[in-house]
């Protein structure tokens, strides 16, 4: 049993830390969401009055939140996890935030003797609940070994993607992806539609061909083409995810314009209300001003 600290308890993390509840860990918990803390309280967790606070408490602590400046803050602001990690311990973020400040955080948590993974999460919530999600993790082959069974606690697939950044820098190129498949899947859809054509027609052609993919196959089918476009993954986290890449690329001296209609698309979607929603309601955004809707039988 290892004593963990979590940091974040959103649509993703809630249900990772509560996995670590179930494999044994102890666990202390943060978040501003009071709501969020007793759920897990209530799941067997320990609830802490600040981020330094679940550190001085753990062995390992994480975090999973939704930008850079809110890991920079939780991590070196005032009253931070910095403050309480002792020469030794591990700091694991799971959030999606860019290399490059993975990278400051590391460097400035090893002058304290204090050893960092990035461990960025892949899948669905569903994933995340079951515990079966994918982590693409950036660090020291040593370091990551030493987690694994904290890691394994939430995730199936542990994928080392090389030093520390690089788990950011292969969550970035997937969410680029995702993001673009997504979006482009909708409009086909819709186009397919206004034409005539039937869902169902669609997709026994779809998938039979090098157009399927796992957004139609899993994603759109879990949700968007049942009509339900509550989160999820957020439109304006797959914005975020969408921008951070671009910037990546650029800082690659890469154009990716595919990606930039793709982020043109996702702020279109925030304008249109829809920020808080599934990034699914890309195909409403689509379906309503062309007076189609594309769904699954009931």
């Amino acid at each position: 049993m290892t004593a963990v600290g979590f940091i974040g308890l959103g649509t993703m993390g809630a249900p990772m830390a509560r996995n670590l509840v179930k494999a044994g860990h102890a666990l202390t918990v943060y978040d501003l969401n009071e709501g969020a803390v007793a759920k897990l309280v209530a799941a067997g967790a320990t609830a802490a009055a600040s981020p330094a606070a679940v550190a001085s408490a753990s062995e390992v602590v994480i975090t999973m939140l939704p930008d850079a400046p809110d890991v920079e803050k939780a991590v070196l602001g005032q009253g931070g996890i910095a403050e309480g990690l002792r020469r030794g311990s591990l700091y694991i973020d799971m959030s999606t935030i860019d290399p490059q400040t993975t990278q400051a955080i590391g460097a400035a948590l090893r002058e304290k003797g204090v050893e960092m993974l990035d461990s960025p999460v892949g899948k669905t919530v569903e994933h995340a609940i079951a515990g079966t999600s994918t982590l693409m993790i950036g660090g020291e082959t040593n370091v990551l070994e030493r987690a694994r069974p904290v890691l394994s606690a939430m995730g199936q697939d542990l994928i080392h993607c090389g030093g520390l950044g690089m788990g950011q820098a292969m969550k970035l190129t997937n969410n680029l992806l995702a993001s673009v498949l997504i979006t482009a899947s909708s409009e086909a859809l819709v186009c397919g539609a206004k034409a005539g054509l039937s869902l169902e027609t669609m997709i026994s052609v779809l998938k039979t061909t090098m157009a399927w993919n796992q957004q139609l196959a899993v994603a759109m089918h879990n949700r968007a083409l049942k009509g339900d476009f509550e989160p999820g993954f957020m439109v304006k986290l797959a914005h975020k995810d969408c921008r951070l890449a671009l910037a990546m690329n650029r800082s690659l001296g890469i154009e990716t314009p595919v990606g930039a209609a793709t982020l043109a698309a996702l702020q279109e979607a925030i304008e249109a209300g829809l920020a808080s929603k599934d990034v699914g309601a890309v195909l409403k955004l689509r379906e309503d001003p062309a007076g189609v809707q594309v769904r699954l039988p009931a």
